[in-house]
């Protein structure tokens, strides 16, 4: 069912106030006006303007290398699309780990030059100084704990997070720690269901799950993975809602056989 564009702009307000009614959240990823256009129309309640761009859109093997620049770029073309839903966008690597200064002046640059409505944060104790001066600025921002792609070097490896009761224990408190700090949402990345529960138990804003079970208060997922746009990335907590890849390719290989066996364009579509 299409979202009428009238329908009431959801904000950071609107989430706190679907999990109080226990109603869940939806939030996909968009980088392109095109596709940003179709996700809002669809109903999604937020968009997440992902620096998983540095994937989906720029074929690297992690999300490291992506900019303030790429970032910025790929949030105005979302901007620009979405009439309903929240747009979020990632903080790349390197903007606000370890300076609240060069954190406060990245986001403030994300908010003014994308039209972006909030901001995403990876981590837990050690950037929480980063993420109160970024609130001192009224920029609201969403944290993200369990798998942090940002820090892959540092783990070595996209496995399942916080399945040892010490980590487990760090992120609750860390969870915590961020809503204190002023977080309107937490991502949590691919950590126990039980544990996730647990979490979003234990606070009073919403958590959004990926790879987390489903009792996190609501869901994300990268948009080319649903749509079977990409096909290279299948863990367990995917699901595929089309298939794309064999569509578009048969599409092409169509429009390939049809120019060269001199069908298309015909007389119809001639002037």
């Amino acid at each position: 069912m299409s979202v009428h564009a009238n329908a009431r702009k959801v904000t950071t307000h609107t989430l706190q106030e679907m999990k109080r009614a226990g109603e869940k959240i939806t939030m996909l990823t968009a980088y392109d006006f095109s596709l940003a256009k179709l996700v809002d129309r669809g109903g999604v309640d937020v968009i997440l303007v992902g620096d998983s761009a540095s994937n989906v859109m720029a074929g690297r093997d992690t999300t490291v290398p992506m900019s303030l620049e790429h970032m910025i770029y790929h949030a105005q073309c979302v901007e620009r699309a979405v009439d309903r839903a929240l747009i979020v966008v990632d903080m790349p690597f390197g903007t606000y780990q370890g300076n609240s200064a060069i954190a406060l002046e990245s986001a403030i640059r994300i908010m003014k030059e994308s039209g972006g409505h909030a901001v995403k944060l990876e981590g837990g104790a050690e950037i929480v100084e980063s993420i109160q001066r970024i609130l001192t600025a009224g920029i609201p921002v969403m944290g993200h704990l369990g798998l942090t792609p940002q820090s892959i070097y540092k783990f070595g490896t996209y496995t399942v997070r916080a399945k040892e009761e010490e980590e487990a224990a760090k992120l609750i408190a860390d969870a915590k720690l961020l809503e204190e700090a002023g977080c309107f949402a937490i991502v949590l990345e691919k950590i126990p269901a039980h544990l996730a529960k647990q979490v979003s138990d234990a606070l009073s804003i919403p958590t959004i799950g990926i790879g987390a079970g489903q009792d996190c208060d609501g869901q994300v997922l990268v948009l080319h993975d649903m749509l079977g746009i990409t096909t290279d990335f299948s863990p367990r907590f995917l699901r595929r809602y089309l298939d794309l890849e064999s569509q578009i390719t048969g599409a092409v290989e169509q429009y390939c056989e049809d120019v060269r066996g001199g069908d298309f364009p015909n007389e119809e579509e001639s002037y």
